[in-house]
């Protein structure tokens, strides 16, 4: 893993449907609200008020809605390509409203699942009840939108299918950390890079979440919302935290799941999320061990072991699977990854390594696929491709020191030993044919409504210290704090969680700073 790596609660969503939907192996929960349920294709009243020339052709569009599916309606928005330059051209944003089933919304609450690159469209449109509860369904339109580079909207394009299937899963003919495989590597990253540039018609510069937040902004006003209210999860925290540093004043409700320190370096996320991994790796392996059919025998720190020892011999000697590929300890470790999001995919896990040390792939690369939105060898979204984008855009790209890079190395070598072999690799942005626009520091949001943050305490995809950090730093930051495993903590089981969550979204009930939820 050489990139900070956030997808988002579509993966956990897409996991959880590994267990719920065993039988198809569909991985998707679609949830539809009844055909009768109240719905209207009506356009709301744009909030234009102290919007400039410039952006009034933007912020006073007039929404085109038109039923999409059981039980949703679908726009397309216009945003600036450049919001520097409002005239330079625009871009399309793809938008999904499942209306309030109660009849009379209270407002718009815009989504996103995280990424960078998840579809928000997606999410609502395949997995509504997973996304938002019960009484924020009944109560709210609940918006899901492809922020820019992503899916439905104007998109980051970059490789064919079997381009993208060699990019991602063939395995280095060189030798693990020497300076051939280093440089194999960085040949591949380069090769992408160009794809991205020469495949989407200019419009990489642009894809940075500072602008995907001003286009929330965009979406609130045609909508005709005063404020954004939003849910975010994982990335999405980041987009939301984002907004409330641009537009505090119109900062309505917003609670941020699963969140990321925007203060954090690319170094200190790969070292912080290695570490995050191999704690909910320990924990799955004290379940799996607590039960009768795990792969493994022992002390936890016996089944590490073994397990870094399939992850050594699967390096030297990969896996063949089935439709040709072969299993190496890069794909075997983000199998491991996309499991590890959510306890309901701990048993597949359980499956794809008792496989493995049978030396079989398949499952493995099940859970590999779904991870990169890959289906029957077909890529069903751009999420690979934007998720490069937003990261190679939106961190700066000043080196850290060697020994920085030594003392980063040796914590996740002392810390995560299970991990660390496979986290390490030359950056996929080196050879980014755009300079980075974003910024690392902490966003105090001064003057924004209180502003609810989750944190899961064994969240490895989100850890938890990240969450305290952001509601530390937020002027108006609220923590609540889920005690649990998987990533984001929202409708996932936990009352005391949801309650607070609903209880602000729907009445401004502000929770208790610090409310821990068992």
């Amino acid at each position: 893993m050489n990139a900070p790596l956030r997808r988002g609660r579509r993966t956990a969503a897409v996991l959880a449907g590994l267990v719920v939907a065993a039988v198809t192996l569909s991985g998707c929960l679609y949830s539809m609200i009844p055909e009768d349920a109240p719905r209207s294709t009506e356009s709301a009243v744009p909030d234009t008020e102290g919007v400039s020339a410039e952006l009034l052709p933007f912020y006073g569009q007039t929404l085109a809605w038109e039923a999409c599916e059981t039980g949703f309606d679908c726009t397309t928005v216009t945003a600036p390509l450049d919001w520097d330059d409002p005239g330079a051209g625009d871009i399309d944003l793809s938008v999904i409203r499942s209306r309030a089933t109660g009849g009379t919304a209270i407002g718009s609450l815009l989504t996103n699942p995280g990424g960078p690159g998840a579809s928000g469209v997606s999410l609502i449109r395949e997995s509504l009840t997973y996304a938002v509860g019960e009484p924020l369904r009944e109560q709210y339109d609940v918006i899901g939108f492809d922020p820019r580079g992503v899916g439905e909207s104007t998109a980051v394009r970059c490789y064919d299918a079997d381009d993208m299937d060699a990019y991602l899963f063939d395995v280095p003919e060189n030798e693990r950390g020497s300076d051939a495989w280093n440089d194999e590597l960085l040949e591949r990253h380069r090769a992408f890079s160009e794809a991205c540039d020469d495949n989407s018609d200019g419009i990489l510069p642009f894809i940075t979440t500072e602008n995907a937040a001003r286009d929330m902004d965009l979406l609130r006003a045609v909508l005709g919302d005063r404020e954004l209210n939003f849910l975010g999860y994982s990335y999405g925290t980041f987009l939301g935290a984002t907004y409330a540093k641009l537009y505090p004043e119109r900062v309505g409700r917003l609670v941020l799941d699963g969140a990321i320190d925007p203060a954090v370096s690319d170094l200190d996320v790969n070292v912080t999320q290695g570490l995050g991994f191999e704690s909910a790796l320990r924990a799955y392996m004290a379940d799996c061990l607590a039960g009768s059919e795990c792969p493994f025998r022992g002390s936890v720190d016996d089944a590490m072991a073994d397990l870094s020892t399939l992850l050594e011999s699967v390096d030297r000697s990969p896996l063949p699977a089935a439709d040709g590929r072969r299993l190496g300890a890069d794909s075997l470790m983000t199998a491991i990854v996309a499991a590890l999001y959510s306890e309901d995919s701990w048993s597949y896990l359980s499956l794809a390594l008792e496989e493995a040390l049978q030396g079989g792939a398949d499952t493995a690369f099940l859970l590999a696929d779904f991870y990169y939105s890959r289906e029957g060898g077909v890529y069903l979204d751009n999420q690979t491709e934007a998720f490069r984008t937003y990261n190679c855009m939106d961190y700066p790209s000043e080196a850290p020191t060697q020994e920085q890079l030594d003392a980063a190395e040796a914590l996740l070598a002392a810390e995560a030993p299970t991990v660390a072999p496979y986290w390490w690799g030359p950056s996929p942005c080196a050879d980014w044919p755009y300079a980075p626009t974003g910024v690392r520091e902490p966003i105090t949001a001064e003057g924004a409504a209180p502003i609810v943050v989750v944190g899961s305490t064994n969240d490895p995809a989100t850890p938890y210290e990240w969450s305290v950090s952001l509601a530390e730093q937020l002027a108006s930051g609220v923590l609540v704090t889920r005690v649990g495993e998987g990533h984001t903590g929202y409708n996932k089981g936990n009352a005391c969680v949801d309650q607070a969550v609903e209880a602000y979204l729907l009445d401004g009930t502000v929770p208790q700073d610090g409310l821990r939820c068992e």
